[in-house]
């Protein structure tokens, strides 16, 4: 079975005639890939134990990977949620619709599928205006982790979308790049102070302006131990990673590149700031964006990492933004590419 493909032209205007066959196969249970402002996102029905089976089977996901549950509007959050905390509340209010995911307690109603087995569900409200009108159409909320194959680079374009799904779903809505680049902002909510899961563009000095003492899980800045059971996506598992191991390189970016260039060795890749494209001879060389340019680097650092897989490198080196800002999104992104093997310098 090769999956269907839609064009959808005009996405800021996008008209329902153009969704309704998605919105009908994710109510009957089915899968779609489609755009969000963040990356693209596989789609099912969320409140449907065998669509979140589907999902994991697709991606092969492990299944105690927690999915995300979209909604088009913040009324209907509430008949998945048990309660709505007060940072919650406030979070919604300052971010909503846009790139953040927040876990809340979970009413009965949301399946322990979609959920990983936890009695807590991540909830977000896509901005997109294609996924949010989709989410609408379909009238139910709709479980969408990322739409790749579990480990791989997030997808920012359809394109990618086609190269790891077609023939394991049903659709793929084609709606030009993503905006943002790197996936969702999540934040726990749901005990007494919030904490950040998985750094994204609503950034921690944006989260901590809106509601004061917010922590920062130790997996993202480190390996998690053996036995995290994950709240969140990402938290416990490979991610982003090419097919040759990446090895990160953190500090001033000059410093940085003077030490990847004297590590070259055969069949070398390189991922770098632009100003340092010329350092690397004899390597392939991707470049994500200026070293001060944190808005590009976060919407190509999966496109570039995606792109070793079609060369014959044997081994990549990354130079990493600063974890200030929407840094701490890229950093965290490219060390879980690497399995968190990081040389500072």
């Amino acid at each position: 079975m090769e999956t269907k493909r839609i064009y959808i032209k005009d996405t800021e205007h996008v008209r329902d005639e153009e969704l309704l066959e998605a919105a009908e196969i994710i109510r009957r249970g089915g899968l779609v890939a489609f755009p969000t402002e963040t990356v693209y996102g596989l789609g099912g029905n969320a409140l449907d134990e065998d669509a979140a089976k589907k999902i994991y089977a697709a991606k092969g996901r492990p299944s105690d990977n927690p999915l995300i549950a979209h909604v088009s509007c913040p009324e209907e959050v509430e008949p998945l949620v048990e309660y709505m905390p007060e940072a919650g509340k406030k979070l919604m209010e300052a971010f909503w619709p846009g790139p953040l995911t927040m876990i809340f307690p979970k009413s009965s109603r949301v399946p322990y599928g979609t959920t990983g087995g936890l009695e807590t569900v991540a909830v977000r409200m896509p901005s997109d205006p294609v996924a949010n009108r989709l989410i609408a159409l379909a009238g139910v909320p709709i479980a969408a982790p990322s739409a790749n194959t579990s480990g791989r680079p997030s997808p920012t374009t359809a394109d990618h979308v086609w190269q790891d799904m077609n023939g394991r779903i049903d659709m793929i809505i084609d709606g030009g790049p993503v905006g943002i680049g790197v996936e969702s902002t999540i934040v726990d909510v749901s005990g007494d102070v919030p904490t950040l899961l998985r750094p994204g563009a609503i950034t921690m000095e944006m989260l901590r302006e809106t509601v004061g003492r917010v922590e920062i899980d130790p997996a993202i800045q480190a390996p998690p131990s053996a036995d995290l059971r994950p709240k969140a996506p990402g938290m416990k598992y490979r991610h982003y990673a090419p097919k040759a191991p990446v090895t990160v390189v953190r500090g001033d970016p000059a410093q940085t590149a003077a030490y990847i260039a004297q590590h070259i060795g055969e069949k070398t890749g390189v991922m770098c700031f632009d100003e340092y494209r010329d350092c690397f001879p004899g390597c392939v060389v991707e470049c994500f964006g200026s070293e001060n340019d944190l808005g590009t680097q976060a919407r190509e650092v999966f496109d570039r990492l995606r792109a070793f897989d079609d060369t014959d490198v044997r081994q990549i080196w990354a130079q990493c933004p600063s974890d200030e800002g929407l840094g701490l999104a890229v950093a965290n992104r490219i060390k879980k590419a690497a399995g968190f093997s990081v040389v500072e310098v």
